[in-house]
Formats: C-alpha cells, structure tokens, sequence
C-alpha cells in the first residue's frame, strides 16, 4: 500500500510543478504569518512651531511620522523616530539628528518641571529660540512623561546602546531578535490656515473737566509664546502684565466713580494680540487710530503710553526708553515718581531706566513701546527684565508656578521662570501709586493680591498661543468681560495677514496623537523570509524526490533479517 502510495505522490508532484506550491505556500504562510502588530502606548504629543513672519519660515515643516524608534545613542538615526528625554537633551544631540536625516524627533518632558535642575532648564530656554531660528523639515514633538512612554524609551535606549559593544554577528542577531517601536502619528500633514484672526481689546476711563485731555494709555499683550504652542502658558510674560493691567483698571475704575476723584486724565487701556509676532495686534491698531479714523484719543494729547510686560517675579524693575524723557514732560514726571515710590517704600527694589534706540533693521522690535516710538507717541515698557533677549521671554518653561519642596531646599528659588503673586502685587502697588501721583496726589491703593492670583491662575489654565487664540476664544471673551466690568466703551479689533503679502502664516496640526507600535525589525522580516524559501525548497526536493526519499527512509527503518 505504502509503494502505491508513494507513486502516485511522485507521479502527481513531478507532472504538475505549481500544484506543489498551491498546496503549500498557503499552508507555510498561515502557520509563519507574524501576529499583528500590538499598540504599546498611545499618547498626546505637541509639534513644534511653524509659522512664517515677514516671508520668513520658522519652525519645523513636517508634521507625518511613521518610522521606527531610536535614541540618539544608535550609530545610525537616518529615517528614524530619535526618542530624548529633557535630562539628556542638548543642541549638539538636536544638530546630530538633523544631519543624519532623521525622520523625527520627540522630546520627553518631566510632568514635574520642579524634579530638573535649575541648569537643565536654563539650557534648554537658551536653546529654544535656536531651534525655532531656522526651518526644519524634520517633525519635532513634545511628549509629557508617564510611565509606559517611559518604558519604550527604556527598552529603545537599550536596544541603542548596546548594539555599539558588539560584533557584527552579535548585532545582526539582536536586530533580528529584538523588539522595536514604530511610531505613528494620527494627523494629517500641515497646511496654513486662512483668514486667521488676532484679536486685541480696548476699553476706556473718560476724564472730566474739558475736551482736550490727556490721555495715559496702558497695553500688555495677552498671547505666550515657546518652542511649542500647545505648551506655551506664558505665566510671567505675559500672563503677569494681564493681571496688572486688570488690576490697574479696577482700582482707577472705583476712583472715576466718585466725582471727587474724578481726574482730568482720560485712561485707555490696551490688550494686544500678536505680541509675540512682532506685536501685529498693536500696529493694527495704531493704524486704525491714526491713518483710518479722524477722531481718536491717540491722535489727541497723549501723555504717554505705558506697557507692561515680564512683572511676575525678580527685585528690579527697568523702565525700558527708546528715547530718554524730558524734563517737564509727562513722561519724565511717570518716571521720577516710580523713583520715588520704590525708594521711599520699597528699597528693596532696583529701579533703573534702560535706554535702547529703535533698530529698524531688525526683523523683530525688542519692546511693544517700540511700536508706539515709530508713530512718534511717547512710550515705555517697564519689565523686571533687564533686556528683551533673556530666553524666559519666550519659553515654554514660563508657568504658573513651581514647587520648590521636591529638590530645591528652603529659600531656594524653583526652577525655571514662574510667578511670584506677593512680589507681582508689590509691583502692582508701585505701578498705581506712580500712576495716581501723576494723575492727581493720591497714595496707598489698595492692590488685591487675591484678584491678582486668581487673574494669573486663569490665564496660566490654558495655552496662549496666537495660532491657539482665535476671535471666538475663551480667552478672549473672558478678558472682554472683566475689561468691561470696569471700563467704558470696550471694543475688539481685528488684523488678518494679507493675502497677497501675508506679514504672519500660521499652520494647524499643532497637537496631535501619537502611537507606538511594538513591532519587530525590517531585518526579521528578511530572515523570516530566507527561513521560508529555505524551507519551501527542502520541501520541493523531498515531494520531487518522494519515492528515493521513501525507498531511504524504508531501509533504514525496516528491521534486518536475521541470518541462520
């Protein structure tokens, strides 16, 4: 029965070639087709800017990622996923990436921005406008640590290190054998966004006592600004100068209540958008004011224009000029009372004025007073910042707060820039008692340090961006409210990019998910398919060849006759 059997398996195999791999391919794949790929971990992750000013492009160009994971200690990083956490991130790893042609970059942050070193987040501010000064098609994410994303970095950092220490056959069967993450984002590839709206808002203190008055105005931009939008919180600039600014409208509010402190001073108070885009919001609306309207309180008798910005920390205060004040002046009688009021009551602030001329050549203005010199009105920003470079200007370290108690010890500072409520309400009091002296001898407002606090920790809820703030925004209509419980007259203006020259260019899929799928390497997929063919050809020549294999295996296993 056997010998018959194996004739006809001959015979059938040996007059029909591709019988053979139809009935056992299928077979062959189904029992060695790999599992489907498992999702590890699927988290949120935050791209980096992109946007175009002046015609400039900044930021990265990217926002599509489908490729494999690897740290920046892997020999090669070509169209690879390169995983950093804040702790080991530094511009030369960044630099490495990019010349290697990586196919993104994702950047772990501590939940805990307290738990890094005051050094760590000093390098990274420093390096942020680095990064955002070139364009990049490289697609670089943010990704807040938790414990599995922790994990893939673990094993990817493992996977990485380990393959520099040894030999090439070594290597080869860890890549083989190991298993890897590929990372995938959800979204679609960026684009920009048309007819995007930067909104500002302005409400007024009409003054008495004749037609041709004064005018104080009070600006502070609303927008925050870092390396990525989603992550911008702006809690010292400029969440700080927001809450000044509304502070400073209650209190004048209660005083041109009452007819006995009604002033001869017409107060007009400004929030700004796009101040972190060359302060779009505020030459829009000087254009407004100046060139498009016969009838403004700038174009009357302005005494000068005071803007705040950076006031939530530090024992200094600058006055930042671009034009020294004349004595007799308005302006030069703002100035000597602040003098006044931090020597006489707060000595332990350094009050200085810094005087900087205007740079047209620049691409950007150093101070929103600066939009304000170019019109020829008098005006300066007051700051605890010495200069406009300092990096917490524009970080996405710049929150509400850091708790100390974890690394720092007592009476150390916490890392990185925050907001400091008792010394932003001391520069409150300094602010409206200087005020008031210019306006009329009254002293000792009472600044609420409560209102402030709560003011900064709206503000610092949510991301402030100006491609995150558009005319229909919370933000916007909730400064709209609180500007109009103590001010006259509040209005919204609008500046959209033009279409032909756009000034700005802003573009979506600025937070996307992210998911990393534990997969094994391409090179496995090879070898998984040499150890198919391999098999598939034993199996070819064992069915050609099926009766001598049968007629082998026969006298082998038949038992030997024994001899008399």
């Amino acid at each position: 029965m056997f010998e018959e059997a194996s004739e006809v398996f001959d015979n059938m195999f040996k007059s029909s070639f591709p019988l053979t791999f139809i009935v056992f391919i299928p077979a062959v794949l189904i029992l060695v087709s790999p599992l489907p790929a498992e999702a590890a971990h699927e988290f949120t992750v935050y791209r980096m800017q992109q946007y175009d000013l002046q015609g400039q492009p900044y930021g990265t160009r990217n926002a599509i990622l489908n490729t494999e994971a690897r740290t920046v200690e892997a020999e090669v990083l070509s169209r690879r996923c390169v995983i950093m956490r804040l702790a080991d991130f530094s511009y030369d790893k960044y630099q490495k990436a990019l010349r290697q042609s990586a196919g993104a970059v994702v950047i772990i942050l501590p939940k805990n921005m307290s738990a890094v070193p005051q050094d760590i987040v000093q390098q990274f501010m420093e390096l942020e406008p680095e990064m955002l000064a070139t364009e990049t098609i490289v697609p670089v994410y943010f990704a807040m640590e938790d414990d599995e994303l922790m994990s893939i970095y673990t094993q990817t950092l493992t996977s990485s290190s380990s393959q520099g220490s040894l030999s090439a056959a070594e290597v080869l069967l860890h890549t083989a054998t190991a298993n890897g993450f590929q990372m995938v984002t959800s979204g679609a590839q960026s684009k920009a966004i048309n007819d995007w709206a930067i909104t500002s808002l302005e409400g007024r203190l009409a003054g008495v006592g004749g037609e041709d008055l004064p005018t104080i105005v009070v600006v502070a931009h609303y927008d925050s600004f870092g390396v990525a939008p989603w992550l911008s919180y702006g809690a010292d600039s400029n969440g700080s100068g927001v809450s000044m600014l509304l502070e400073l409208a209650r209190l004048f509010s209660k005083l041109y209540t009452y007819k006995r402190t009604h002033a001869a001073y017409n107060l007009l108070f400004f929030v700004s958008g796009g101040g972190k885009f060359n302060y779009q919001g505020t030459k829009r609306w000087l254009e407004d004011n100046l060139d498009h309207t016969d009838s403004s309180l700038l174009q009357d008798n302005v005494a000068f224009v005071l803007c705040l910005d950076t006031l939530g920390n530090g024992d200094s205060l600058h006055l930042h000029v671009s034009k020294p004040p004349k004595e007799g002046t308005p302006q030069y009688a703002l100035l000597k009372e602040l003098e006044m009021v931090v020597l006489s009551q707060y000595p332990e602030v350094k009050f200085s004025m810094v005087h900087k001329k205007i740079n047209l050549a620049d691409d950007m203005l150093a101070w929103e007073h600066e939009r304000f010199g170019i019109r020829r009105l008098p005006a300066f920003t007051l700051s605890h910042l010495p200069s406009h470079r300092l990096a917490q200007r524009s970080s996405i370290m710049d929150v509400r707060s850091v708790s100390p108690s974890s690394r720092h010890g007592a009476g150390e500072p916490p890392a990185g820039p925050h907001v400091d409520v008792k010394k932003l309400g001391r520069n409150t009091k300094v602010v409206a008692e200087a005020l008031a002296r210019v306006i009329y001898n009254l002293t000792d407002k009472q600044v609420q340090e409560e209102h402030l606090s709560a003011v900064v920790d709206w503000l610092t809820a949510q991301p402030r961006a100006a491609q995150l703030v558009d005319k229909d925004s919370s933000v916007v209509s909730t400064l709209e409210y609180h500007l109009g419980r103590y001010l006259k007259d509040v209005r919204r203006h609008y500046v959209k990019a033009d279409k032909r020259d756009p000034e700005f260019v802003f573009y979506d899929q600025l937070k996307q998910t992210m998911n990393a799928y534990r997969v094994k390497p391409a090179i496995f997929d090879l070898l998984l398919a040499v150890c198919i063919a391999a098999y598939l050809g034993m199996m070819y020549l064992a069915i050609q060849n099926f009766g001598v294999l049968y007629s082998v295996v026969r006298r082998i296993t038949q038992p030997k006759a024994k001899s008399h």
